[in-house]
């Protein structure tokens, strides 16, 4: 399965035969047959096994203990390592898992749905505490935090100068901004104090 996320990775599904598989295995092509029954259900076990990693992190932010800041950052954060920790995994999981039949692919969204709903919650319960913007958009940033996160991997480099988590923090810190709802002042003479939406 590792072997298959690295060559999914690299060619992309359809760019990989079972013969690619075999040779960067050192086995003959007819003996893969004797492991798994098809290069698709490789691509399926690649894919749900990311889907899994995903999951358990987000998980995991979504019923700490903290605000929903804390709880955002802590997804993000969540998101991002585990993208880049397990790099040829999410480089299929956010690109392949399309070339799969419709049950299995069927089965994929689900999780991914599942995933998007734990976003969807974080955000809910800070417009309802008053933490979030009572006007923001839910599904909208539930998108905007799953994009920013999915697009690491094209161009995250293990020699940059921010490391993953580094990344995940850097990210929610714009993101929150935007959501939270601060007390400011207006400039002086501008008529006093005004509760503005940042």
């Amino acid at each position: 399965v590792a072997a298959a996320a690295r060559l999914f990775s690299e060619r992309g599904y359809h760019g990989t035969s079972m013969k690619h598989l075999a040779d960067s295995l050192g086995m003959l092509k007819g003996s893969l047959y004797a492991h798994i029954g098809s290069k698709e259900e490789l691509l399926y076990e690649v894919v749900d096994e990311g889907a899994e990693r995903f999951l358990t992190r987000a998980h995991a932010a979504s019923t700490m203990e903290g605000t929903a800041s804390d709880r955002l950052e802590a997804f993000l954060v969540g998101h991002i390592e585990t993208a880049i920790e397990h790099l040829d995994a999410a480089t299929v999981f956010l690109n392949e898992w399309r070339y799969l039949s419709d049950d299995l692919r069927a089965a994929v969204q689900d999780k991914r749905d599942t995933y998007e709903g734990l976003v969807r919650g974080i955000v809910t319960d800070g417009i309802s505490s008053g933490e979030f913007r009572a006007d923001a958009d839910v599904a909208m940033t539930a998108r905007l935090v799953l994009s920013a996160g999915n697009w690491v991997y094209a161009w995250y480099r293990p020699d940059g100068s921010l490391s993953p988590t580094e990344i995940g923090h850097r990210y929610t810190e714009s993101i929150v901004r935007g959501l939270k709802t601060e007390r400011t002042k207006t400039p002086a003479g501008a008529g006093g104090e005004t509760e503005v939406a940042l």
